[in-house]
């Protein structure tokens, strides 16, 4: 249970930290905004011309009587805006991180000199294009594990009482792990660890996991909430990272008096090599 709470407490310091920051905040708003405006865009389009779409690939029904072609047509129209919704909950996390891999890189590494004893942070030493082939490679996979949890789940879903009860938890602290993954990636990755890793290392600390994960899985499902809470996230599993890799905090990094009256900027370019 002790680590339950240190892992809700990383997500809070996170937040903390970016309160303190704030154009390092408003660097990491950057991406986010980005990927909501793209995401709007889509389901803005399958709300005009979902019906269009469903049309072309159903021809099979054009001779179909009423009302059975509306209600055939107009169930699979639903279905698929539904779909899309599902899958923008699942990969905006993912896409965020993609689309943000130069500025949710500076933000980390800033945090880590921040809290570093000897004021530095680990490089990867990869070019950027690696970096993003890197990121989109493991994201990918993530993607499709949490895709295979999600369909079990639902499956699960329609057993009596326990599917209605049970398997909601267990949904939420599935989406908890991998939203700590995805979110640890960025500091791990620059580290050099690997995705089979990284997986092994949260799985070794489950409940430090979940502690973070879990309340802002359930967070991310208020609309626009994940756009304003993704660079604390970031910061937060930066120093989840550090402690699950056992590396040393600064005492007193998390005052919250320290950063208040200065904040240098965060660069979406490479960050200065040590």
């Amino acid at each position: 249970m002790r680590d339950l709470g240190a892992g809700f407490g990383h997500l809070l310091k996170g937040q903390r930290w970016v309160a303190r920051h704030g154009r390092s905040y408003g660097f990491g708003l950057v991406p986010g905004l980005i990927t909501l405006v793209l995401y709007l865009g889509v389901l803005v389009a399958l709300a005009l011309w979902g019906d269009d779409f469903v049309g072309w690939v159903t021809p099979f029904a054009d001779d179909w009587s009423s009302p059975w072609l509306g209600l055939f047509r107009g169930f699979l129209t639903a279905v698929l805006f539904a779909l899309a919704l599902l899958l923008a909950v699942l990969t905006f996390t993912a896409v965020t991180l993609l689309v943000g891999q130069p500025f949710y890189e500076a933000l980390s590494e800033r945090v880590d000199r921040d809290v570093s004893p000897d004021g530095t942070a680990p490089e990867s030493g990869l070019p950027l294009w690696r970096e993003l082939w890197i990121s989109g490679r493991d994201s990918l996979r993530i993607v499709v594990r949490a895709a295979l949890w999600g369909v079990l789940l639902f499956a699960l879903g329609f057993i009596p009482v326990v599917g209605q009860t049970v398997v909601p938890v267990i949904g939420f602290f599935v989406t908890g792990f991998f939203l700590t993954e995805e979110l640890t990636a960025v500091a791990l990755q620059r580290r050099g660890v690997e995705l089979r890793e990284r997986l092994a290392l949260l799985r070794s600390r489950k409940m430090l996991v979940w502690g973070f994960g879990t309340p802002l899985g359930v967070a991310f499902l208020v609309p626009f909430v994940a756009v304003f809470l993704m660079p604390g996230a970031v910061a937060g599993a930066t120093l989840l990272a550090r402690e699950l890799l056992g590396e040393e905090i600064r005492e007193g990094a998390d005052d919250p008096s320290e950063g208040d009256t200065a904040d240098a900027a965060v660069s979406p370019g490479p960050a200065p090599r040590h």
